[in-house]
């Protein structure tokens, strides 16, 4: 543990007098990397070299708490100029640290250099620092063995495919249109105020998705993520009008039970869009437009039982709503009695899809929901085995705070999992040239440090949503990133998944531009292959499982990610990749390998096992096993 290496790598280090090493991605200095359980032990360690220390102590404080009470953990000298102190957190939640280093003349303040990176640290002579975050857990989680190794596929089910063979829509909306032609632009109509008063619709449906079941397995896709399906007014079904019925235009109740069997046969598996945040407001619980007999929605009547659900601030013509959206009127979050229609473990809408075979939920705007609704909706889902409840939450989830509230959902019995919208801000970044080989390093293992293991190994990860532009649209149509970057993509951790067409190169920009209809007979096969390869070596190469250690590394303007599998039997399977992420040649350096935050053996098996190699612009190698 205490090698000279460590101490030699010390004193190579650019800085003022004291020397000082400590990074919490390495594991020299934590004994794991990631969240801990409440009631066990962390033991960290710092080594401080070239200074006389009188004493040196943790700096702890629990989140909500000032950090003026701190207290304070004694650290024990040991061998070759280290220190060890242990940490036992007394409850769940998030802790806060630093090191405190006092000498004969003065108290010195050793903290991350970045606010919102973990990693390396630095030497501060005024309290003013920032802190590393550890968090706690009520327990770690279980995820359902079959989500674990899934490859994804994220379905806008009206823009996939029809499977009626007349190629007829389904009972078309009134006050809409459809278009001409599967290959039309999708276009909003809106009035005067930008609100939207004709709906689009290409007319895909259930029977659709089931026709084309034999091309996703064939692509290895091995679970569905699909838009909403509940009755709505709008093509994208975030505006619920009844959860209670499939939307008309998808199919009726007997066509998705036919299409769940039908995902079930093929060995694949199938999660719903969960929209508990808010409601249409043409919805038989708003009724703005009375559209419902009887009227009973929370318009028609002050007497409504759903009238609880919203909050009016002008009865019935003001009301509030998401993001000041009319049409979605947000749900009272204190409204127990939509809570109980949602997630009662008996007679709840999660209770009555998941009987029927469902095997998860996403939960849409998870960040907006009440950490205890959460809960409850997991308690719900939680009676049916090999569930996953997913929630949508575009931060690092560990310490989100929304509307003033710290959430506390991956903490053990709410969410298993979130969409791991950072990875692909991360990558897009990354091959783009907007983000440096390092600050990526930093920022992945930023999130392997703050996540339980379980959510780090198995979030839910992508690179394009229908919340944002098309993958290859943002990658400025360059074929050669797209195969950088999607190779990255099935290289960490996670449950990949992809959102449709984007295997087949559909392009196009925010909303409502990325919900093109799926090109079927025009794919393009370049692209094809690039996901099928990626799609194939992630589901070949156990070293690529979840279970694999990940360890990206890097040097002068060159990355790489080492995946690290130990078996059962104790041996051993390694992946690794090295990559360019520059428009121009670079040499990958062995030599140049950044090594503060890899322990000793790490950087001897990378020095081993990496020659220095020329790496075209956007080129990526792999070293398969037999190689290494």
């Amino acid at each position: 543990m205490y090698n000279q290496d460590i101490i030699q790598r010390t004193r190579s280090r650019k800085g003022a007098f004291p020397m000082i090493f400590y990074n919490s991605f390495n594991r020299d200095c934590r004994d794991r990397i990631g969240a801990i359980v409440v009631g066990s032990s962390e033991t960290l360690r710092i080594q401080i070299t070239d200074v006389p220390v009188e004493a040196v102590a943790i700096e702890i404080f629990a989140d909500g708490q000032d950090h003026k009470d701190a207290q304070r953990v004694r650290m024990q000298a040991a061998a070759d100029n280290w220190y060890e102190g242990k940490l036992t957190p007394p409850t769940t939640g998030l802790y806060f640290y630093r090191f405190v280093i006092t000498t004969a003349q003065q108290s010195l303040y050793y903290a991350p250099k970045s606010k919102t990176y973990g990693g390396d640290g630095e030497v501060f002579r005024e309290a003013d620092t920032g802190y590393y975050q550890l968090t706690v857990l009520d327990h770690e989680e279980t995820l359902p063995e079959w989500y674990r190794h899934a490859i994804f596929y994220h379905i806008f089910v009206d823009r996939f495919n029809n499977g009626n063979a007349d190629g007829q829509v389904n009972h078309p909306k009134p006050n809409s249109f459809i278009y001409g032609t599967h290959e039309d632009l999708p276009y909003y109509v809106k009035d005067a105020n930008g609100q939207i008063v004709r709906w689009d619709f290409y007319g895909g449906n259930l029977a659709g998705i089931e026709q084309k079941l034999p091309y996703l397995q064939k692509l290895g896709i091995t679970a569905l993520f699909l838009s909403p399906i509940f009755a709505a007014r709008s093509n994208h079904r975030y505006d619920t009008a009844d959860y209670e019925k499939v939307d008309s235009m998808l199919g009726t109740l007997a066509d998705f039970d036919h299409f769940l069997a039908a995902v079930h046969q093929a060995g694949m598996h199938v999660i719903l869009d969960g929209v508990f945040n808010h409601v249409g407001a043409d919805s038989k619980y708003f009724d703005l437009y009375h559209t419902y007999e009887p009227r009973n929605g929370a318009t028609d009547s002050p007497n409504s039982p759903y009238y609880d659900w919203f909050t009016f601030t002008q009865y019935p013509e003001k009301y509030n709503s998401w993001w000041g959206v009319g049409d979605l009127p947000t749900i009272n979050k204190d409204s127990t009695s939509f809570h109980h229609y949602i997630a009662d473990p008996q007679t709840g809408i999660v209770s009555y899809w998941t009987k029927r075979g469902v095997d998860g939920w996403r939960l849409d705007v998870a960040d907006e929901l009440e950490d205890s609704f959460i809960g409850q909706i997991r308690t719900a889902a939680d009676q049916y085995p090999d569930r996953v409840l997913i929630g949508e939450v575009w931060e690092d989830a560990s310490n989100k705070i929304a509307y003033g509230n710290r959430h506390h959902y991956l903490e053990g019995g709410m969410l298993q999992a979130v969409m791991n919208y950072p990875l692909r801000n991360q990558l897009v970044d990354l091959v783009n040239g907007n983000l440096s080989v390092d600050d990526w390093v930093q920022a992945g293992l930023t999130l392997k440090e703050h996540y339980p293991q379980s959510v780090f190994q198995n979030n839910f990860n992508n690179v394009g949503t229908h919340d944002t532009e098309r993958i290859l649209t943002s990658l400025d149509n360059d074929t050669k990133k797209l195969a950088l970057l999607i190779n990255l993509f099935f290289a960490v951790p996670g449950v990949p998944c992809i959102y449709y067409g984007d295997e087949v190169g559909v392009t196009g920009g925010k909303d409502p531009d990325n919900r093109r209809f799926f090109p079927w007979g025009k794919e393009n096969n370049e692209i094809q292959g690039i996901y099928a390869d990626a799609i194939h070596r992630r589901q070949t190469d156990p070293a690529l499982s979840n279970d694999a250690n990940f360890i990206p590394f890097y040097g002068y303007r060159w990355g790489g990610i080492w995946r690290r599998l130990t078996n059962a039997d104790g041996s051993i399977q390694d992946a690794l990749v090295i990559f360019n992420p520059n428009e121009i040649p670079i040499l990958a350096d062995i030599r140049q390998l950044h090594t503060d935050y890899l322990t000793v053996d790490q950087v001897a098996f990378l020095h081993q096992h990496i020659q220095t190699t020329p790496i075209a612009p956007y080129e990526f190698q792999w070293l398969t096993p037999d190689v290494i």
